[in-house]
């Protein structure tokens, strides 16, 4: 596999041979971004933070295995996302599986976000059931097909279909409650 060429080769390289300011400054570059994960996906700023530093702590540990083959920060977020789902594993995320949902449930209607925020769509987030918000978040925003959430969350392909769509669903209907959209 060819090298990727990551552009802060030199803080990575320092950084596995434990210079801790190096370590700091990598933490610096992308404890924001890695932080703004574990909260979508734990939906509690303490257990975020927690998340955060197990991330990173984790990271620095098996920094030796980093081997260019992709960005940092992709390297990165895979450990980030794999400790905050295996943090909901261990408390048993509540999914709704395909079976429970009713028939007409998968009937979407057209939904208009012109005017509507980020900050909006993320409280709104909030309020998905964790189940959710885990595929919402695994497929919206971190680019993940159905497959592989189907692997990551042991469910299958259609169930990670059926949680987004009823996710999907629920976001709009929070939205339209809170006036920040609305049906067309």
């Amino acid at each position: 596999m060819p090298s990727f060429q990551d552009i802060h080769k030199d803080i990575i390289e320092l950084s596995k041979a434990r210079n801790s300011q190096a370590q700091f400054q990598l933490y610096q570059l992308y404890a924001k971004a890695m932080y703004n994960i574990c909260y979508r996906m734990m939906n509690n700023r303490e257990e975020a933070e927690d998340m955060l530093q197990e991330a990173f702590t984790e990271a620095f540990m098996k920094i030796d295995s980093f081997r260019f083959e992709s960005s940092f920060g992709a390297w990165l977020k895979r450990i980030t996302i794999n400790k905050c789902i295996n943090a909901l594993k261990k408390r048993k995320a509540d999914l709704v599986y395909t079976e429970n949902i009713p028939e007409h449930a998968s009937e979407e209607k057209d939904f208009d976000a012109s005017g509507v925020s980020t900050e909006q769509v993320v409280k709104a987030m909030e309020e998905l059931p964790e189940g959710y918000r885990l595929v919402f978040s695994l497929f919206l925003l971190e680019g993940y097909d159905h497959s592989e959430i189907g692997q990551i969350l042991g469910i299958s392909e259609s169930t990670s279909k059926s949680q987004y769509s009823r996710a999907r669903q629920k976001m709009q209907n929070i939205l339209i409650q809170k006036g920040y959209g609305k049906q067309i």
